[in-house]
């Protein structure tokens, strides 16, 4: 039986989500994954002042399509005026699901004092709550760690002023600002925001395999766990850990035609949306995390040397061929089908 989580007045229909990454979960990287199973992945970081003034590279950001099972539009910011006119804007851009940034580390964000900043000036970041939560119909929800330092470790504090406000769940990285990704993510601190709320509780952090993802909700006791970097190059991991969830069994890798037609999928989708070069520039990263985590060739020198090669290459289709050579002369013939791929993009891929 499948598992809903419930935000609001939307569904989002399945527990395991995709969180916000900038640089990597643009429009044909969600496009994808929602066909490959993903019930919920959210749009990169976008700053609420330049989408209030519609930017091109920050609407870009929010873009919206076809095909997703919803849309949801993250905000980040430290002015309240600013990101509740970014919430107005993320509505009316059709997002079914406004999330606030309270929890990226970079220096860029907290230099501004936005991202994880706000939660050293938690006033501020209610501020910026009930700023969107007035302006927007939609479900709006808060992204967080667990304080800024092990000193102040404010999130379950913060996630009931959240509730209060009417913020109707929040995401809980466990880590610290200052840890960045360092350590291991502290999934019991989670479950002490879990203890202190009424809200779905969302808790990410070095969940990547089915065990991790069980062990993460029982030690927290979240309602739905958020994948992150786990998701470079398996845009498919969050169907396989939802199925895991649901009968205890993950579907099992894509076999060398299955990767083959996502990377050209991911390629060409690329491509259109941004035209060229900057497609096949904007994919770089993607085609690398491919390159890496597939198990062909079986040295990783030989990974690595294929990966500076074919990333190198400035024509599409060029980099197809390449891939296509890669993974056929790396691979056996074996393994069965366990993504559903559209046959037109797997004919296409070994044409």
């Amino acid at each position: 039986m499948s598992r809903t989580l419930q935000i609001g007045a939307v569904t989002v229909p399945g527990q395991v989500l995709m969180a916000p990454m900038t640089g990597v979960t643009d429009l044909p990287f969600r496009l994808l994954a929602s066909r490959l199973g993903a019930a919920y992945v959210a749009t990169e970081m976008v700053a609420a002042r330049e989408l209030a003034r519609a930017r091109p590279d920050v609407v870009r950001r929010a873009a919206v399509g076809e095909g997703l099972p919803l849309t949801v539009i993250q905000l980040v910011g430290r002015d309240p005026e600013a990101m509740g006119e970014g919430a107005r804007v993320a509505e009316k851009a059709g997002a079914d699901i406004v999330d606030l940034n309270f929890g990226c580390p970079a220096k860029e964000v907290t230099g501004s004092a936005a991202g994880s900043a706000l939660m050293r000036t938690p006033d501020l970041a209610c501020r910026i709550m009930e700023a969107a939560v007035r302006a927007t119909t939609r479900p709006v929800t808060v992204k967080m760690r667990l304080g800024w330092d092990d000193d102040s470790r404010n999130a379950a504090d913060l996630a009931r002023r959240a509730e209060e406000i009417g913020v109707k769940a929040v995401t809980v990285h466990g880590r610290t600002r200052k840890q960045f990704y360092t350590g291991q993510a502290d999934w019991d601190a989670v479950g002490e925001v879990k203890a202190a709320v009424g809200v779905p509780v969302i808790v990410n952090g070095d969940i990547i395999t089915a065990e991790q993802a069980r062990e993460a909700l029982d030690r927290s006791g979240a309602d739905g766990l958020m994948l992150g970097r786990g998701v470079y190059g398996r845009p498919w991991l969050a169907a396989h850990l939802e199925r895991a969830l649901i009968d205890g069994v993950a579907l099992a890798e894509p076999d060398r035609e299955e990767r083959l037609a996502i990377v050209v999928e991911h390629l060409r989708a690329s491509v259109a949306f941004y035209g060229l070069p900057l497609g096949l520039r904007m994919f770089r990263k993607h085609l690398g995390w491919y390159i890496e985590q597939a198990p062909w060739p079986a040295d990783p020198q030989h990974r690595r040397e294929a990966k500076a090669r074919i990333c190198r290459i400035d024509d599409p289709q060029a980099v197809e061929a390449a891939m296509a050579a890669l993974w056929r002369r790396n691979m056996p013939r074996v393994g069965e089908s366990s993504v559903e791929i559209a046959p037109q993009f797997v004919e296409s891929a070994v044409a």
